[in-house]
């Protein structure tokens, strides 16, 4: 059914009345044009409807560390920091840049150098950390690292929301629900946008993460994410209880849907329809689910790829696997997030254990996909909301120190999905403070993403407030090029 036909499927009495001063001039129309007038009909209930142009990706694995993962620890290189250590940050490079108040009451900033090995990876040479993330390094040349991303938001709440939704103000929908409602799902037994959160092996300073993150805003709810739970049963009372066989929900869901369509006909609030909806999805996820979370039945080959760690519910190794079980069988959005990357102290300390949490589970999730032919229409991304400061917070030794926020540059990467491999997208200076080659803004970031989805960000809007909203918002913003194979 078109998008058209099942708005008029919906519309009750009052909202076909609401439109009925145009009513005669459209039926004279539909004589004449006959469908055609039905497609301009249906631009004109929901104009930004994707794809916009081929897609290079399908699907998209978003992998987002919590809390910020300093860009200077593992994937921009600066060798000359070691002749600065303990050094005062010069004012040239900071220009009276805004602090957090953790460190804005500092005596001094002294620029603390990675303690960590770097080396040259990859047919290109890039520099990386390969002492923290030797399995990563092994696939270097299927990456396409960002070392230009800058943000306005220097705090974790405004940062992670403006990285998720595309505003540091809470409530609008995320990049998940957008893909959702831009290009709807690929299967009918379990959802179009599903949320993992894995659990660090180290929960030295966790952030906050709650359903605002994968929240669909002011577009219908049923393309919010779908959160699973880490351990346990994966969605809570999803199962029928005891006593209750599975015809008898049948008819209980039946008579519930006649319930919810009396109270639209009554009502009119289109949510009564997505409520309908998600009972119903409910329903086929009862057989769908148990059989996605059986990673018990996948081959020891597997867990030669993704670690030990995949065995064991809640890990990271473990969300990634189900991440490609969930690729696997049609979701269109997975995203994980990863806490305790907020690194005020002790980078010695935690930074070891946060990537051997990630490490091979990211290599072990790109060569599966490789193995099974997703890979080219799945974009992986990697990342966290703003960067770290180059200048220790608190305490500075040659082998620990600590890193407050940094908005001004950051690095992400991507992989798969259409993305170029094997490149490195813009420069820091030698401090790794400020952006001297290829800026790229949020904005920027969230453009690129959706092209490769085969969506024009400029087109994918919902009129809400009396505006044309999109992601990306109404500054400049495009995709960048230099990043798409």
């Amino acid at each position: 059914m078109s998008l058209f036909d099942d708005y008029l499927r919906y519309e009750t009495r009052r909202q076909f009345f609401a439109r009925g001063r145009n009513v005669l001039g459209q039926a004279a129309l539909a004589t004449l044009f006959g469908n055609r007038l039905s497609s301009m009909a249906a631009e004109d209930v929901a104009k930004s409807v994707a794809p916009h142009f081929a897609p290079k990706a399908k699907h998209v694995i978003y992998l987002h560390m919590v809390g910020g993962p300093s860009q200077m620890d593992l994937w921009d290189y600066k060798p000359t920091m070691n002749d600065w250590y303990d050094k005062d940050l010069p004012e040239s490079i900071r220009k009276g840049q805004r602090l957090t108040t953790m460190t804005s009451g500092q005596a001094r900033f002294p620029v603390a150098p990675s303690k960590y090995k770097f080396s040259q990876v990859g047919s290109a040479g890039l520099w990386m950390n390969t002492e923290m993330l030797p399995w990563t390094s092994k696939v270097i040349d299927d990456l396409c690292v960002i070392r230009s991303m800058h943000t306005e938001a220097i705090n974790h709440e405004p940062a992670i929301s403006h990285m998720q939704t595309g505003n540091m103000v809470t409530g609008r929908p995320c990049l998940g629900s957008w893909v959702s409602y831009g290009l709807g799902t690929l299967n009918s037994n379990l959802p179009t946008f599903v949320v993992l959160v894995a659990e660090p092996s180290n929960r030295e300073q966790l952030q906050a993460i709650s359903a605002r993150l994968w929240s669909s805003g002011f577009i219908s709810s049923e393309h919010a994410g779908v959160s699973f739970r880490s351990a346990g049963d994966p969605i809570l009372f999803i199962n029928n209880p005891p006593g209750v066989k599975s015809d008898v929900r049948r008819k209980q869901l039946d008579g519930l849907k006649r319930l919810n369509e009396l109270n639209f006909a009554a009502v009119g609030d289109p949510e009564t329809h997505t409520r309908i909806q998600q009972y119903e999805m409910a329903f086929r996820m009862q057989s769908s689910v148990p059989e996605l979370t059986n990673v018990g039945a996948e081959p020891e080959s597997t867990y030669k790829l993704y670690g030990e760690q995949a065995k064991k519910p809640g890990s990271f190794a473990y969300t990634a696997l189900l991440a490609r079980r969930l690729v696997e069988r049609g979701v269109r959005f997975v995203q994980i997030y990863h806490n305790n990357w907020d690194h005020h102290a002790n980078v010695g300390g935690r930074m070891p254990s946060q990537c051997k949490d990630v490490d091979q589970a990211c290599y072990g999730l790109i060569k599966d996909l490789k193995a099974r032919g997703l890979f080219d229409e799945t974009l992986i991304i990697w990342g966290g909301e703003f960067g770290r400061t180059i200048y220790s917070q608190g305490g500075l030794s040659k082998d620990n120190y600590g890193r407050d926020h940094h908005p001004r540059c950051f690095s992400m990467w991507m992989a798969g999905g259409g993305s170029k491999g094997g490149v490195v997208y813009g420069q820091t200076d030698d401090f790794s403070y400020n952006i001297v080659e290829n800026p790229v803004h949020v904005r920027d970031f969230h453009a690129t993403v959706l092209q490769l989805m085969g969506i024009n960000h400029e087109r994918l809007t919902v009129k809400f407030q009396g505006l044309d909203q999109r992601l990306t918002g109404v500054e400049a913003s495009s995709a960048i090029k230099e990043l798409i194979a």
